[in-house]
């Protein structure tokens, strides 16, 4: 399904190679690491394009190189609930390979995304003969369980202000901050930090217009500059 091409040369991505972003690589024998090099495929995903949906079967464990994904379900009212985001770095279809099990959720580009593309047997041959690359997954796992543990508690107990800073704080934790320290390095429309944070997008646009008369953040279009984080933090805490 997957051609292996060359990567394309764009002077604005940032496009990791496999020794440097592959969070298990040093966990790989040689020959691991060689079989790995000699079986990938490339994939170029451009802005709003799927990556995989619910239900399909899962064929490759996918590596991102650059670019920033969404995680979303679609609840009872087709309303999408983005779960998780993902940046450079991040390993995700994994689960359900393990779990020998179709795709939960919906995956889709934010932006123009790069994906390396490992098939499922070969991801599956190296886990079961290699004690470290498998723990590493292990606890891969057990650290997104935990993760959404926290994001159902943070959901459905914290007060709307409470999970909008939560979801500012988590986005600057995830994707950093552009020159300036202080500004998202990632553009979200009010649907989408609607979705986030479990609330309508009428509810986003009125806390964040609140959050920046109360001089905590600045906002102009979809960037959004923390200004005072520690306030932020404790509202978050306060829920």
């Amino acid at each position: 399904m997957f051609q292996k091409f060359y990567m394309p040369k764009r002077n604005h991505i940032k496009i990791y190679t496999l020794e440097e972003i592959f969070p298990a690589w040093d966990g790989l024998t040689p020959d691991e690491r060689q079989y790995v090099k000699s079986n990938f495929t490339i994939q170029t995903f451009e802005k709003n394009q799927k990556i995989h949906s619910e239900g399909d079967i899962p064929s490759h464990v996918m590596l991102l190189a650059s670019g920033k994904l969404k995680v979303f379900k679609q609840g009872l009212s087709k309303r999408p609930q983005i779960v998780r985001l993902l940046k450079p770095g991040n390993t995700f279809g994994y689960r359900a390979i393990i779990a020998k099990s179709n795709y939960n959720t919906n995956v889709v580009a934010m932006e123009t995304s790069i994906i390396y593309m490992l098939k499922a047997n070969i991801f599956i041959n190296i886990l079961q003969h290699n004690n470290a690359f498998c723990f590493f997954y292990l606890t891969d796992m057990a650290e997104d369980l935990g993760n959404s543990d926290k994001m159902a508690v943070n959901l459905t107990q914290k007060h709307i202000r409470g999970r909008l800073a939560e979801t500012l704080l988590t986005l600057k934790e995830i994707y950093g901050t552009e020159e300036d320290g202080a500004t998202i390095n990632i553009k979200l429309s009010r649907e989408e930090l609607a979705s986030m944070s479990n609330m309508t997008t009428s509810n986003a646009i009125r806390t964040l217009s609140l959050f920046f008369s109360e001089k905590l953040v600045d906002i102009w279009g979809k960037n959004i500059k923390i200004i005072n984080e520690e306030e932020l933090k404790k509202i978050s805490k306060s829920g």
